[in-house]
Parts: C-alpha cells; sequence; structure tokens
C-alpha cells in the first residue's frame, strides 16, 4: 500500500495556513490558488476512483471554505490513492 502520510501532511499545512490567512490575503489571490488545487486534487482523485467518467468540477464555495476544501479533495486523493492496487502483469509479461 502507499504511504500517502506526506500528501495529507502537505494539504493540512496548506489548508491551516489558508484558516489563518487574513482576508485581504485570500481576496489577492491565495484562495483561488488554494481553489485551484483542490481542484486538481478531485480531479485526479476522480480519475483513479471513475476512470472513464466525466469528471466533475468543484464548486466555488467562496475564500473562507477553500481550507476545507482542499483538505477533502487531498484527503479524498490519499484515500483513492490508498485503495489503488497494482494490476497484474498480462500473458506473456517477462521483466527487462
Amino acid at each position: 500500500m502507499l504511504d500517502t502520510t506526506p500528501l495529507t501532511a502537505a494539504v493540512d499545512r496548506f489548508a491551516d495556513r489558508l484558516r489563518a490567512a487574513p482576508q485581504s490575503r485570500l481576496q489577492r489571490g491565495a484562495a483561488a490558488e488554494g481553489l485551484a488545487l483542490a481542484r486538481e486534487l478531485a480531479l485526479r482523485a476522480q480519475r483513479i476512483e471513475e476512470p472513464g467518467q466525466e469528471p466533475r468540477i468543484m464548486p466555488d464555495a467562496g475564500a473562507f471554505a477553500v481550507a476545507d476544501q482542499l483538505t477533502v479533495a487531498g484527503h479524498d486523493l490519499a484515500c483513492a490513492l490508498e485503495r489503488e492496487t497494482p494490476r497484474p502483469p498480462g500473458p506473456g509479461w517477462t521483466r527487462p
């Protein structure tokens, strides 16, 4: 199983920084950057959990919700990565 501790630790640190940021900093772009990251993490989780399906876009819930959105998306990705199991090689496969 993949150790996702570094991912969740980084996501939690960034989310904590967003929660502690003043409104002016959030409005100057920190919230937009956090939302962009949350959307990317959510997209990656969806590609693992639902391959071939059209991904859903995380909505913009506002500057004060972005830290929570980032946390949820990051932890969802970590769970998807932990559940993902390598597929066995196909017939005729040999080590290089």
